[in-house]
């Protein structure tokens, strides 16, 4: 088989976050920690905004790095929570871009009702959780356990996501979001690549059942993130079958949140065959290559 030539350089982390979502990091520091660990080629995916790439893209170019737009847009299907991954789109494509604005405003809604639901209970207040956010920043449940970590409630964002954020608890709000068909449908219509983030995670049954995937796949789906911490090894098999039966693009990415989750930069990688196809794929906007 002939060797390909690409204007990128491997490794590729393909799934990394910023303070504009659910990261602790600004993006430029998430690109610079991400050259630290030896990757060259990366993809700022932060919650339903794209507001990150242009830092981030500056940063890696200087860095010598390749830099690919990217997204993680928030889904459901029946009571599972699905995130689509979504590269190389058009970021003002008209129906992305008000699904996104949607999404995004029932989250600040979300996440206020819970914070009051907190505040019977506990010393919370929303000016506490607004505290921990910057203003570019998609305020979620990260935010929420990062004021009550401030506040001295608990120690840190796993003990918040165990006990007071846990469902189990009672403070949970759901919050809107489109279900994966019409995701993949409009990150497809801007001319990106849609890739199922995490899809089988352990502890819960999480993979959505076989005939549905099929249907995302005639739909446009490009392919799946197999290679992530959080998949189990069974599910990895089965997403490793219909990937090849179909000719899917198979990713793997570290999911880094900085501070906020142990993930570190280039625990997974995606190979340089798949981030090449991933950039054929797509046509709505082009990476920044150094």
């Amino acid at each position: 088989m002939a060797v390909r030539s690409h204007r990128f350089a491997g490794p590729a982390d393909l799934h990394l976050h910023s303070n504009h979502s659910d990261g602790t990091e600004a993006p430029g520091e998430v690109v610079r920690q991400a050259h630290a660990h030896g990757i060259r080629t990366l993809a700022l995916t932060d919650h339903d905004r794209t507001t990150g790439w242009d830092e981030a893209g500056a940063a890696a170019t200087a860095l010598g790095m390749t830099f690919l737009p990217g997204m993680e847009l928030s889904a459901k299907h029946e009571w599972r929570s699905v995130h689509v991954l979504g590269y190389l789109f058009d970021p003002v494509h008209a129906g992305l871009a008000a699904e996104t604005e949607r999404i995004r405003g029932d989250r600040i809604g979300r996440a206020e009702r819970i914070v009051r639901s907190i505040g019977r209970d506990y010393d919370l207040h929303w000016e506490d959780v607004v505290a921990q956010t910057t203003p570019d920043a998609t305020v979620g449940r990260p935010h929420i356990a990062d004021a009550l970590v401030a506040r001295g409630i608990v120690r840190d964002r796993t003990e918040a996501f165990d006990g007071i954020l846990h469902p189990r608890e009672g403070y949970y709000e759901p919050h809107y979001a489109p279900d994966p068909l019409t995701a993949v449908r409009l990150i497809t219509e801007a001319g990106g690549v849609a890739i199922i983030a995490h899809p089988v995670t352990a502890g819960r049954d999480r993979m959505m059942p076989v005939p549905f995937i099929e249907r995302l796949i005639d739909a446009g789906l490009g392919g799946f993130e197999i290679d992530h911490r959080e998949n189990t090894a069974a599910g990895k098999q089965t997403l490793r079958r219909i990937a090849a039966d179909h000719d899917l693009i198979v990713t793997g990415s570290s999911d880094y949140h900085g501070s906020g989750k142990p993930n570190v930069p280039g625990e997974n990688t995606t190979s340089d065959e798949m981030v090449a196809r991933l950039i054929e794929r797509a046509t709505g906007s082009s990476p920044r290559y150094p």
